[in-house]
């Protein structure tokens, strides 16, 4: 990251949430869409057939982040 985009970051994390959510929105809206390979398209195809057809598991996030947490940390 250059020096005048890091200025510019450092700005912009000062900001309400509201506006950084306004700023995400119109940065993202202005970048070309990213092609993904072959093979990260059939990936999102079958996660999204097996949450579709009922056979994809979830697990809660602050559980997952806290098992890893514990097998990482000791």
């Amino acid at each position: 990251m250059t020096s005048a985009a890091k200025k510019i970051l450092d700005e912009a994390l000062t900001l309400p949430q509201e506006e950084r959510e306004k700023l995400v929105g119109a940065l993202s809206s202005s970048l070309e869409p990213v092609e993904l390979s072959p093979q990260w398209e059939a990936e999102i195809a079958r996660r999204v057939r097996k949450t579709e057809d009922g056979s994809a598991t979830f697990q809660d996030a602050e559980d997952h982040l806290r098992k890893t947490r514990a097998k990482y940390t000791s």
